[in-house]
Formats: C-alpha cells, sequence, structure tokens
C-alpha cells in the first residue's frame, strides 16, 4: 500500500504537540481542538486499518501496511513500521484512549500548551513502540515516553506527584538499561535489529559469548517492571494516585501493556525455548501478583490507589497467559490487555469525575451517590461489573480465554494448580469490587453531596464511548480473537504448538 497509513498514525499527535506548544499561542479553546483534531484522525485512520486488514488463514504471521527506510545504514538499523494481529488491535486501543485522554483533560486549565503538548507527545511514543519492526527505534520509543509522563504527573498531578513521578522514572530507567544490555547482546550475536527477521531465525543458529538466557532476562527484567510483574510493581500505585485524571486512563490503559507486548513480541518469539524452560517461575510470579494485588486491594480507602492495585492483579492474568505458552492462552494474554485498557481506563475516568465532583476521594466518606449522580453511578457500575468478569463484557472474554488457555495448556508442568489458584483472584476482584460500589453508590444518602453535579454532555460521550467497546468485545469476541490469533499463531508454532 502507497499511502503511508502508519506514519500518519505515528506523527499526527507529535505534529499536533508541536503545533500546541509553539504556534497557537495562549488560545485554550485552539489548544484543546487542535489536540482533539490530531488525536481523532489517528483513531479514524486506525479503525480503517482495522477494517481492511487481512483476517485469512494465510495472513497469519505476516505484517500488513508495512513501511521500511534504510536510517542508519552502518548499524543496519531501519525506520521499519508493520503490524500484525497482535500490535493492530493495541495500535487502536492507544488511538482510541489518546483521543479520549484528550475529551477527559476538557477542562484543564493550567498551562494548556504544555499539558497538551505532552500528552500528544506520549500518545506518539507509546504508538511506535507497537508500531516498531526495528529493535533500535522500538527502544528510542520506549524511552521516550518517560520525559512527558515525568511532567504530566510531577506538574498536573496531586499528592505526592514530584516523589511519585520520580519514582516512575527511576523504576523505567533501571528496566530500560537492563533492555538496552539485552538488545545489545541481540544486535552483537546476530548483527541484525530486524524484529521480524530475528523471528524468522530464531537464535538456535547462532553460538553466543553471552548465554541466550541472560539475555532473556535482560530483556525480561524491563518489561516485567512496566507491566508491572511483582516485586517489580511499587512504581504503580504512587504513579497512579497522584497523575492526573487522563495520565491514569494513558498508564493504566496502554502503556502498562508495552510489558506484556514486549514479553510476546520479543522475550518468547525470539527466545521460544528459554521461555519454555523458565515459563514455571514466571507462572508463579503471575499468581502471586493475582493475589497479592487483589489481597491489597482490598486493604484501600483511597478510591484511586484501589482501582491502581487491580491493575496489579489483572496484570497478573496477562503474565498466565503469556508464560503459560500455548495459542489459546496467549491469545486471552492479548485479550487481557485489550480489556483491561478499556475498562480500567473506563474506571480511572470515572474515579476522576467522582473525585473532580464531590471534592472527596477517601471512600469512607462517601455513599449513596447514586441518588445524586445517577448516570455517573451506572456508567461505573457497568465499569465494575466488566472488570470482575461479568458476562457479556469484554472482562469475560479475556479472563475466560486466559483461564481456559492456562488450563489446558502442556508447556508448563502443574499449570492446573497455577490456575485455579488464579482463578480465586477473580473472587477476590468481585468482593472489593462489590464492595466498592455499594459503598460509594449505594449506601445511605449523605445529605453534604446534595447537589453534586451529574456527567454533563461532553464526559457523557467518553463514558458511553468506553461502554460501548466493552459491550461490542464482551457479545461478540471474535472481533479481536481472530485477529489476535493471526499474530500469537506464528509464536505457537515456534514453541511447538
Amino acid at each position: 500500500m502507497d499511502f503511508n497509513y502508519l506514519t500518519i498514525i505515528l506523527f499526527l499527535p507529535a505534529l499536533g504537540a508541536f503545533l500546541v506548544a509553539f504556534l497557537l499561542g495562549n488560545n485554550a479553546k485552539a489548544i484543546k481542538w487542535t489536540a482533539a483534531v490530531f488525536t481523532f484522525i489517528p483513531l479514524l485512520l486506525s479503525v480503517i486499518l482495522f477494517a481492511c486488514f487481512d483476517r485469512s488463514p494465510a495472513a497469519a504471521g505476516l505484517i500488513q501496511f508495512e513501511e521500511k527506510v534504510s536510517w542508519i545504514a552502518p548499524l543496519n538499523a531501519n525506520y521499519h513500521l508493520g503490524v500484525d494481529g497482535l500490535s493492530l488491535p493495541l495500535v487502536l486501543l492507544t488511538a482510541f484512549l489518546g483521543f479520549l485522554a484528550v475529551l477527559i483533560s476538557w477542562k484543564i486549565d493550567l498551562r494548556l500548551r504544555e499539558y497538551f503538548g505532552w500528552l500528544l507527545i506520549l500518545e506518539t511514543s507509546i504508538l511506535g513502540v507497537f508500531l516498531s519492526l526495528d529493535l533500535l527505534l522500538f527502544f528510542i520509543m520506549w524511552e521516550i515516553e518517560v520525559i512527558p509522563m515525568y511532567f504530566l504527573i510531577s506538574i498536573w498531578g496531586a499528592g505526592r506527584k514530584e516523589y511519585s513521578a520520580m519514582k516512575y522514572v527511576l523504576y523505567t530507567l533501571f528496566g530500560s538499561a537492563f533492555m538496552l544490555a539485552g538488545i545489545l547482546g541481540v544486535y552483537f550475536t546476530t548483527g541484525s535489529l530486524s524484529i521480524v527477521d530475528l523471528a524468522l531465525t530464531g537464535f538456535d543458529s547462532f553460538r553466543t559469548v553471552i548465554p541466550i538466557a541472560v539475555i532473556f532476562f535482560f530483556l525480561l527484567i524491563g518489561f516485567a517492571i512496566k507491566l508491572p510483574v511483582f516485586p517489580f510493581h511499587t512504581w504503580l500505585p504512587d504513579a497512579h494516585t497522584d497523575a492526573p485524571t487522563a495520565v491514569s486512563v494513558m498508564l493504566a490503559g496502554v502503556l502498562i501493556k508495552m510489558g506484556g507486548y514486549g514479553m510476546i513480541r520479543l522475550c518468547v518469539t525470539l527466545f521460544p525455548n528459554v521461555a519454555q524452560t523458565y515459563a514455571v517461575l514466571l507462572v508463579i510470579l503471575a499468581i502471586i501478583g493475582v493475589l497479592y494485588g487483589a489481597a491489597v486491594t482490598m486493604r484501600q480507602t483511597d478510591f484511586k490507589r484501589l482501582i491502581a492495585y487491580s491493575s496489579i492483579s489483572h496484570m497478573g492474568y496477562v503474565l498466565l497467559g503469556i508464560f503459560a505458552l500455548g495459542q489459546v492462552s496467549l491469545i486471552g494474554a492479548s485479550m487481557q490487555m485489550f480489556n483491561h485498557g478499556v475498562v480500567t481506563g473506563l474506571l480511572f475516568a470515572m474515579v476522576g469525575l467522582v473525585m473532580h465532583n464531590t471534592n472527596e476521594r477517601d471512600l469512607r466518606n462517601l455513599g449513596g451517590l447514586a441518588r445524586q449522580v445517577p448516570v455517573i453511578a451506572i456508567v461505573f457500575s457497568i465499569a465494575g461489573l466488566a472488570s470482575l468478569g461479568l458476562p457479556t463484557t469484554s472482562g469475560f472474554a479475556a479472563e475466560f480465554l486466559v483461564f481456559i488457555g492456562s488450563f489446558t495448556s502442556t508447556a508448563v508442568p502443574g499449570i492446573q494448580l497455577y490456575t485455579l489458584l488464579g482463578v480465586l483472584g477473580v473472587v477476590v476482584t468481585a468482593g472489593y469490587i462489590l464492595w466498592m460500589l455499594q459503598r460509594v453508590f449505594y449506601g445511605p444518602v449523605l445529605e453534604k453531596y446534595n447537589g453534586t453535579a451529574d456527567a454533563d454532555i461532553l464526559e457523557r460521550v467518553y463514558m458511553f464511548a468506553f461502554v460501548a467497546v466493552i459491550m461490542l468485545v464482551g457479545i461478540y469476541p471474535p472481533i479481536l480473537t481472530n485477529v489476535f490469533k493471526l499474530g500469537v499463531s506464528p509464536v505457537v508454532g515456534l514453541l511447538g504448538g
């Protein structure tokens, strides 16, 4: 295809950031509308690509809409973009949340040019990770997101915002140092930076000075911190708690998915034998994350912190599905990344609305809001029920595939026991979600919240957009599973499945 869809999707938000930062002055209306337009067009193009994507069995593992230009010839590095069944849904999710994040930020009035500029740069960097097929380009895009995240949290956040922003940066850079070492190990071993070529060649034919398992774990540490995997998770509750609402949506929705994507795209695909060797260890860490995250969530009284800790538990399902190393489990892990993006994105958006409209974030001081803000209560309830995996929502489809795929996998000894332990996390999730909903919306009415504003028209637009996607994927999962299957089938082939 001659039209460079992927380049336009990738760099339009960055172009919008340039316009917002340098050419629009302090015109608040122009800044907001420019940000909206330059995120809506990538969303529209992503929908077009998703509709045009070849879903035939022959397309399994094929890179589509590919763009490749020589970049740094001495290193054999290329500007190489493309999508397959694994990356395209995540590109669509990023574009979707990027546009809604702008709408969620519509009432921001502090340093508008900087805020929307950094928000758009953040979207470009995340898109770049999912679109890159060159390891150097992948790493550069991975690193760029640290800068906007630091400023967005430290300037527009709340609470211990400087501490949380710096903690996020330090954890990310720590993981990135290992990832860079892993990428250099791959390059010095093979002489290639092409993710596509490396996946076809594999490492079995190369003699390495550094043990292959060391390179695998160097890459894995960077991805594990981002996902995050226990015990590398402690940055996440602080960053979520103190970030502005739209940034929490992007952080939970797509930024942490970079970790799961990297594990499948690089760790499992390039090192299938090593992944099989250490799968039991990583499955155990997944179950610890599921149960620990759910248990700690039960103890939270801060509204945002509760949702933040729930993400640790839900990302445990992603890790479980990945390292169960079966086709259905890998599809389930991919589905869980998408599902968590829209469900937790909506939860953070709704928490932000409640906090903004009531000026309260302590769950012990809230109650009975369903009578005062009925629209927020209904949408919040839908998001909560999707989070605990209610049938007909995307949460059920994703978690069902993870559990069925993991339980039936033959790649990991004892996987059935670990899967059953993981199912306990769903029970705990139901407990804290239902407790939260009852505490905030369905308890006795508190008169001090009489007159609290319900969602306005703009807020209802993005709320209902989230709900529509959650229900669409829940009612008709093949809209995504058929695409993800094309992406993970070659990976399963490398694993001997």
